[in-house]
């Protein structure tokens, strides 16, 4: 990421990219060098069912800095250790991980890195 050199402001409502795949979406907005991504993934979505097609990898390669605004999201990490990530949460997600939603609410979480190779 590269310094800015005025003050930006970037509306996910009016994001840059949006990238849809079964029961859910990421809004991307370019903004101070980097991409910064909402994802908002519906009950019922799993990364191993609707987004590892896209991928063609066993696990979701792509490292996540995230923070959790709605939801609860279980991770699970390919050496088997699980966890759930819930509002407030700040997660780094190496390399090597699947995840889904858990309950009816719909998970929506701000990721600062990895987002710009999200379903790609």
């Amino acid at each position: 990421m590269t310094t800015a050199t005025a003050a930006e402001r970037k509306l996910f409502a009016k994001a840059d990219e949006v990238r849809e795949f079964p029961f859910g979406k990421v809004d991307l907005v370019n903004i101070g060098g980097g991409t910064v991504g909402r994802l908002t993934l519906q009950p019922g979505w799993r990364w191993s069912d609707h987004v590892k097609p896209v991928a063609g990898t066993e696990w979701c390669e792509a490292p996540h800095f995230q923070y959790h605004v709605s939801g609860t999201l279980r991770v699970k990490m390919s050496d088997g250790s699980e966890f759930d990530a819930v509002p407030g949460d700040v997660t780094a997600l190496p390399s090597g991980h699947d995840a889904w939603v858990v309950g009816n609410e719909p998970v929506v979480v701000v990721d600062f890195y990895g987002a710009s190779n999200y379903a790609k």
